[in-house]
């Protein structure tokens, strides 16, 4: 027979065993903004992605809430003080963010990328037929002014058409405003007369004969992310499965907006209570060709790089896996 000391010793020597794993939290939160950029996020909200795949991964009844904010620095604010635990924000959001936690626990990277979407920016000011022309007269809204992907590819126009010295020319011009908000300026007349944005907004803006386009981002930056999904390396290594599932959710949803974007129409438009479109109308800004539902990242070191060198990064990311968790490094991404 076995002794009482042998079997107990037994015990301590097979730890693994006998101490049950940590379990992950029970409820997360992610924030959001507004738009179709966010549109993976709606799908994941509507049709309950992460908790699926959360509970294939044994994390049974998680509890996800879902947050819509107006611009990066809300979602920012809200992830750095741990109560939102997933936000999609813009690459500049994610290089400030990973820049100012670098090497401390809460230390932020991304989980994969949500798309790759054009920042078109529109006027209702008929002498504007280029960023050249604003003056004073002329007030645009971003998001938020300096930090958000739109204010930054204003830069980088401006940079391009005046010189590096030059890059922050148009600051002055910028104001912040959430998307909703700035539209509804643009488009009364109020003293906002243009809008750096992105679908369904610039769509909406543009059916009107007297506000037009005077720039595309990516006839600056080229084919770039718009949004990333990302996180504390505290909360992903305490984590993981979690962090599994929303990457899981993110890849499905986006296969589902490609293979269905009419039934991913109706959820936007159900979930944002759109009354200006159809869901025909929608389809056709969802499978627009400069949009691309995807968790690969584009150009990221071509925005981290023009922010170092303006003093807004003191590190500068190697790669773009330096901003992503390892296991998206398998992601083709740049």
């Amino acid at each position: 027979m076995v002794s009482r000391r042998e079997f107990v010793g037994g015990l301590v020597a097979l730890p693994a065993l006998v101490r049950p794993a940590r379990a992950e939290v029970a409820a997360i939160k992610l924030g959001k903004q507004y738009g179709l950029p966010f549109l993976p996020q709606m799908v994941m909200e509507d049709r309950r992605l992460i908790e699926a795949h959360a509970a294939s991964l044994g994390i049974n009844g998680l509890n996800v809430v879902w947050q819509t904010m107006g611009g990066p620095g809300a979602l920012n604010d809200g992830l750095l003080s741990g109560n939102i635990q997933f936000v999609n924000v813009a690459s500049p959001s994610l290089a400030t963010l990973w820049d100012k936690t670098f090497g401390t626990p809460q230390e932020v990277r991304a989980v994969c990328a949500v798309q790759s979407m054009p920042y078109i920016l529109t006027t209702r000011n008929p002498a504007v037929k280029t960023i050249a022309d604003f003056t004073s007269a002329d007030r645009i809204a971003v998001p938020t002014v300096k930090i958000s992907g739109q204010a930054m590819a204003l830069q980088m126009a401006a940079a391009k058409l005046w010189g590096f010295e030059k890059y922050d020319r148009l600051d002055e011009f910028t104001v912040s405003m959430g998307h909703p908000d700035a539209m509804q300026a643009v488009v009364s007349g109020q003293t906002v007369n243009s809008h750096f944005s992105v679908a369904p907004f610039d769509t909406y803006e543009l059916r009107l004969p007297n506000i037009h386009q005077v720039l595309s981002s990516y006839e600056t930056d080229g084919k770039h992310t718009n949004g990333l999904q990302v996180t504390t390396k505290a909360f992903h290594d305490a984590n993981p499965n979690i962090c599994k599932a929303v990457r899981a959710a993110h890849e499905e949803a986006n296969a589902y907006i490609k293979s269905e974007p009419k039934a991913a129409a109706e959820i936007y438009l159900k979930l944002v209570n759109d009354r200006k479109n159809s869901a025909d109308d929608l389809v056709a800004m969802i499978t627009d060709p400069d949009i691309d539902y995807t968790t690969t990242p584009a150009n990221l070191m071509k925005h981290a790089a023009f922010m170092h060198k303006v003093g807004r990064l003191k590190h500068l990311p190697a790669s773009w896996k330096d901003l992503f968790f390892a296991e998206a490094h398998d992601l083709s991404g740049s």
